[in-house]
């Protein structure tokens, strides 16, 4: 019996900390969030330097500053980078290990170390992503084909203290 009570407790215990590591990697310095692992944010290129130096290549390690054009609206697990440049593509970011999120009112602009490649989308994710947005059913019904994006796997995120609302 002492057994079974000991594995119960042990149980939960495993279970709320499994569950209640969602921002366990936040700092606040100088005025600046970071989210993940620190980074230096000094070598950052702008979004559009970062498009021209993909071209041709599978994936690039960087450090990258992008504007928030969308952020997760369940939980901030991924974020939209967009261009100041009409007419570019977006970058769909994730974020290591799943071990760090945006807050989900996130604007503005935002210094990110991690990877950049392209990677084919399925249908059955994209819609996954599309509900999480809070689209339309309709929005979501027209999902029809994979796609294949630009996407960043984030390690670390700084955001200005000014952006997080």
């Amino acid at each position: 019996m002492k057994t079974l009570k000991f594995l119960t407790i042990i149980s939960i215990v495993i279970a709320f900390f499994a569950c209640n590591n969602t921002n366990s990697k936040t700092v606040v310095k100088d005025g600046v969030t970071i989210k993940g692992e620190s980074f230096d944010a000094r070598s950052a290129m702008s979004y559009d330097d970062l498009l021209t130096a993909l071209e041709g290549k599978d994936s690039l390690r960087t450090v990258v500053k992008g504007n928030v054009e969308g952020v997760c609206q369940v939980k901030g697990c991924w974020m939209n980078i967009v261009s100041k440049t009409e007419g570019k593509e977006e970058m769909f970011v994730k974020f290591k290990d799943y071990g760090f999120f945006m807050p989900l009112d996130l604007t503005g602009e935002v210094i990110m170390n991690g990877v950049a490649y392209r990677e084919i989308t399925s249908v059955d994710e994209l819609k996954h992503y599309a509900e999480d947005e809070g689209k339309s059913q309709e929005e979501i019904d027209a999902i029809t084909e994979p796609v294949t994006e630009l996407k960043f796997m984030a390690s670390g995120v700084m955001i200005g203290n000014d952006k997080i609302k």
